[in-house]
């Protein structure tokens, strides 16, 4: 049953490559460059759209207020500040980021976009905003100081049912059991609770949920199993809003800015931070 889930996963991640690339083909082909506000535009007019996705917490999703709220609204309301604009968030799920910048809808497109090749060839993307690490979370009962550590028959690693991230564990550690569970808090209190010895994930997105299990002794492997990074979006060719964006992220790396955003939404440390 295992295989098959693996197999499924593989395949539908394959097809989700597919159609992604097609979708950036057909994108290319159009006139997206202009349909980009260059920055004398976005100043004139006084205001910055954005783009952020409204069903991903903690970079951004709807508050108790019924507010937008989160990382990427924070870095959002300090890009806005810098180049002196009001912000105009615009609700942007995680398949229309790169067409509603080809469409001119969002000025800039923010969501965990990470910086690849294809995206490459139709939208611009800024210097790093923050990085997506696949590390290991444990506890102290299990021992290790490389993830390389975990490839054994008595460790059982936890992960959601469908996550594309399953195969990349029967990839890097085939000797482990692995346990499927149902949902982000599930996975760390799968761990919390003894029924599994490590998760393998983008921990920054799962730390958070740790704080429900005070009394755990929770650890985090230093040596990442894969790092990529994701940039804000730009309209293809827009050099004068990049450049100016570039600058304001710049500065708020160099301040601490991002880094105490990022603690403050994820609740602890990049586990990658980014170097510029």
């Amino acid at each position: 049953m295992l295989a098959r889930s693996i197999t499924l996963s593989r395949g539908f991640r394959d097809m989700r490559k597919l159609l992604s690339a097609l979708l950036l083909v057909m994108l290319a082909a159009l006139p997206a460059a202009t349909m980009a506000r260059p920055l004398a535009e976005v100043r004139s007019a006084g205001v910055i759209r954005i783009g952020v996705n409204p069903n991903f917490p903690p970079m951004s999703a709807y508050g108790p207020k019924n507010e937008l709220e989160g990382f990427d609204v924070d870095v959002a309301n300090a890009i806005a500040r810098a180049l002196g604009v009001k912000l105009q968030l615009v609700p942007t799920a995680t398949a229309q980021r790169i067409p509603f910048l080809t469409a001119g809808r969002v000025d800039l497109a923010l969501g965990a976009l990470t910086i690849t090749p294809e995206r490459a060839e139709v939208v611009d993307f800024t210097v790093p905003l923050h990085t997506e690490t696949m590390s290991v979370l444990l506890t102290d009962r299990v021992r290790a100081k490389s993830w390389r550590e975990l490839d054994r028959a008595d460790i059982t690693l936890v992960n959601m049912r469908g996550n594309t991230s399953v195969a990349l564990l029967k990839e890097k550690l085939p000797k482990a059991k692995v346990l499927l569970v149902d949902g982000n808090a599930d996975t760390v209190r799968a761990l919390a609770q003894g029924r599994a010895d490590a998760m393998v994930e983008n921990i920054d997105f799962f730390w958070r949920y740790t704080k429900a299990h005070p009394n755990v002794r929770w650890q985090r492997l230093p040596e990442p199993i894969l790092t990529k990074t994701c940039g804000i979006g730009v309209g293809k060719g827009n050099v004068t809003l990049r450049a100016a964006v570039d600058e304001a992220l710049r500065k708020l790396h160099s301040d601490g800015t991002i880094g105490r955003l990022w603690e403050k939404w994820y609740g602890a440390p990049m586990t990658v931070p980014v170097k510029l």
